[in-house]
């Protein structure tokens, strides 16, 4: 699967794309992903409330946090309507803790069906609301409670999403919790839950204990690909996941983030028609991020990643260990943000370099 063959055309290191898909099983794949290129997403903090309260919180720094509530479903269905007027077919639904609002979320779902929401778990929300559940888990239950200020929080997320097909529990590495994803997995995996990465990327100006250095990302890189190993039924990731978010490099070095934020273009892409709704409805491009005031230079964020690579399509039409790589990147994307959507079985199964960067 992952041996080269000659490029078709003879031409030393140039691969025309119609040979990158000569393989069954990539075009397969190819032609699985593309139907979801319509995907246009913006993303809104409904609340400016939070029920835990997290170290490292990237809501509760910079002007966001300090946004007055708009509590009226009302003026959220008339943004909804806007936004699909002008061509945004996906929310991100975020906060502080959008759970402490659940008539606002059945509102968004009612007019925009496709999104997802971020929360921390600790309540349920409505299974009304269509939308695939991103729950935050930063370590097993003693980490939570120290960190998180949260007891038992784990398991109360367990028991909220227990069988629930919207579920997808999302592991955040820190610098302090790398050794702990084994146990967190197998509790994960024996409710037959569904888990995925994320990378701790530290918002701007923090340097506590749970931002990563390099050793501590070469360590995650080796639990990453173990927990695989060992869970592929319950883990939703790749090796080029592996690869890109465990980087020495952050995701903007890499591959160039496309959120206004750090991309000044306004012609095609997010660029044109990102943006990141405050809980009072404004929002304003200089700060247009999908995880607004993380440190760019740190953000290995599994949000802006599934983004940012796969904007990179032709980067990484270049050979087929690397095209390949990327399918499974998309693929592990779609399958962690879209309801319905299932993941298929790796297409590559190394860890392949990031366009013009070597992986070590």
């Amino acid at each position: 699967m992952t041996n080269r063959t000659a490029p078709a055309d003879k031409t030393e290191g140039k691969w025309k794309f119609g040979d990158l898909l000569r393989d069954a099983r990539v075009r397969d794949r190819w032609e699985k992903v593309r139907k979801y290129f319509f995907l246009r997403e913006s993303t809104y903090d409904m609340t400016n409330r939070c029920n835990i309260r997290c170290d490292g919180c990237y809501y509760y720094e910079g002007e966001k946090q300090f946004a007055p509530e708009n509590r009226d479903p009302g003026s959220w269905r008339d943004l909804m309507r806007q936004e699909k007027e002008r061509g945004i077919t996906y929310v991100v639904l975020a906060g502080a803790e959008p759970s402490l609002v659940p008539e606002l979320l059945e509102t968004c779902f009612e007019i925009m069906p496709l999104g997802s929401i971020a929360t921390n778990g600790f309540r349920l929300i409505p299974p009304a609301v269509g939308y695939k559940i991103h729950i935050s888990v930063w370590g097993n239950d003693e980490t939570s409670r120290r960190v998180r200020n949260a007891a038992n929080l784990l398991e109360r997320q367990l028991d909220n999403y227990d069988g629930d097909p919207r579920a997808v529990f999302v592991y955040t590495f820190t610098r302090q919790n790398v050794h702990e994803v084994g146990e967190v997995a197998e509790r994960i995996a024996a409710r037959n839950g569904k888990l995925t990465f994320n990378v701790f990327s530290a918002p701007v100006g923090y340097e506590g204990p749970l931002r990563h250095d390099r050793s501590s990302l070469l360590l995650t890189r080796r639990a990453m690909l173990e927990t695989m190993e060992r869970y592929p039924e319950s883990v939703l990731f790749s090796s080029y996941n592996v690869a890109a978010h465990t980087h020495g490099q952050g995701l903007h070095a890499l591959y160039g983030c496309s959120y206004p934020r750090r991309n000044a273009s306004t012609d095609i892409g997010l660029g044109r028609s990102f943006r990141q709704y405050r809980a009072d409805l404004t929002w304003d491009r200089s700060a247009a991020c999908c995880v607004p005031d993380t440190d760019c230079d740190d953000c290995r964020h599994y949000a802006a990643g599934s983004a940012v690579v796969t904007a990179r399509l032709f980067r990484h039409a270049a050979d087929p260990d690397t095209f390949r790589s990327w399918l499974d990147y998309v693929d592990t994307y779609l399958s962690v943000w879209v309801m319905g959507y299932e993941k298929g079985e790796n297409l590559c199964d190394r860890l392949v370099d990031p366009p013009g960067f070597s992986v070590e």
